[in-house]
C-alpha cells in the first residue's frame, strides 16, 4: 500500500473517532440539561377551619367546618388538628362560638365554649358577669344597638334644687344580648327594639350598675364605635358605692368636697 493511503486512511479514522467523541459528549449535555429538579413539598397537616362566617352565639356543626391542609410549621397552639383530634366535626357538633369566626379562619378553641344548652354562661368570660337593665328607643340609641356592640351607661338623677345631674357610670361594656336575642340580624329587615339589654361586666361593676339602677331617675345606654373597643371596659364609678358596698355621698360645692356621709345618694351642691 502506498504511503499516501496510509495516510488518508489514518487520518480518516482519527476524525471519524473525534467525531463519535463529539456527538457523545453532546448527547450527554443535553441529557443532563433536560432533567427537571426535585422539589420537596413542605410537610402539611389538616386543620380546622370555618366554611362560612360564625356570628357570637350561633353553634358549629357539620356544614359551618371542614378540615383543610396547613403547613406543618405554621401550627400555633390553640389551632384544632386532624392528628391531635380527628373526630373533632363530630364531637364539636353544637359548640357555642364566643367570639366572631369569620369565613376560612381556622377555628381556636379560645373562640368556642361548649356544647351546653346555657348560650349566656358560655358566652361570658372567666370573671364577667351577665347584668341586665330596661331600655327604651330613647334610652337605647333608636335601637341601634345590637348584641356584641359597645356602649357607655350613662345615669341621670335628681341634684339639689330639683337640678339634673348626668354622669357615665360604665364605659366601654360589651352588650352580651338585647332581650333573648343573642345573634345579630342578618335578613336586612328593620331593627327590632328589645326592653332589656344584657352587658358584660366585672363583679365591681356589676355592684355600681345595682347602685345606678336605685339612684337614677334613667339609665342610658350610649353607642360607642367599634373603632374603641379596644380601649379599657372596666372602669365604673366606684365612687358611689363605699367599703361594704353601699352608696356614698359626696357634696361638693365651688369645685371642693364639703362633705361625706357613707350612707345617703350623692348630691352635687353649687
Amino acid at each position: 500500500m502506498k504511503p499516501v493511503r496510509v495516510i488518508i486512511l489514518a487520518v480518516a479514522v482519527v476524525s471519524a473517532g473525534l467525531a463519535g467523541f463529539l456527538a457523545l459528549k453532546l448527547t450527554s449535555g443535553k441529557g443532563g440539561s433536560s432533567a427537571e429538579p426535585v422539589v420537596e413539598r413542605a410537610p402539611v397537616v389538616n386543620v380546622l377551619v370555618a366554611s362560612k362566617s360564625l356570628p357570637v352565639g350561633s353553634r358549629l356543626n357539620a356544614d359551618s367546618i371542614h378540615w383543610v391542609s396547613w403547613p406543618k410549621d405554621g401550627i400555633v397552639d390553640g389551632l384544632i388538628t386532624e392528628e391531635a383530634r380527628p373526630g373533632a366535626v363530630t364531637d364539636l357538633e353544637g359548640v357555642v362560638v364566643r367570639l366572631p369566626i369569620f369565613n376560612g379562619e381556622p377555628v381556636r378553641q379560645e373562640k368556642i365554649a361548649d356544647a351546653s344548652s346555657r348560650i349566656m354562661s358560655s358566652l361570658l368570660p372567666a370573671g364577667k358577669r351577665a347584668v341586665a337593665t330596661e331600655i327604651t328607643v330613647a334610652t337605647g340609641a333608636g335601637g341601634f344597638i345590637l348584641p356584641n356592640d359597645r356602649v357607655d351607661v350613662i345615669m341621670v338623677r335628681k341634684g339639689a334644687e330639683d337640678t339634673f345631674l348626668t354622669e357615665t357610670v360604665l364605659s366601654n361594656v360589651r352588650v352580651l344580648a338585647i332581650d333573648q336575642q343573642i345573634e345579630e340580624r342578618e335578613d336586612g329587615g328593620k331593627t327590632v327594639v328589645g326592653t332589656t339589654a344584657t352587658l358584660e361586666l366585672t363583679p365591681d361593676q356589676s355592684q355600681v350598675m345595682a347602685v345606678a339602677q336605685q339612684m337614677a331617675e334613667r339609665l342610658s345606654l350610649a353607642l360607642r364605635s367599634i373603632a374603641d373597643a379596644q380601649e379599657p371596659d372596666t372602669s365604673a364609678a366606684d365612687y358611689l358605692l363605699s367599703g361594704d358596698g353601699r352608696p356614698s355621698i359626696q357634696v361638693i360645692k365651688s369645685g371642693s368636697i364639703v362633705a361625706s356621709d357613707e350612707n345617703t345618694s350623692s348630691i352635687e351642691a353649687r
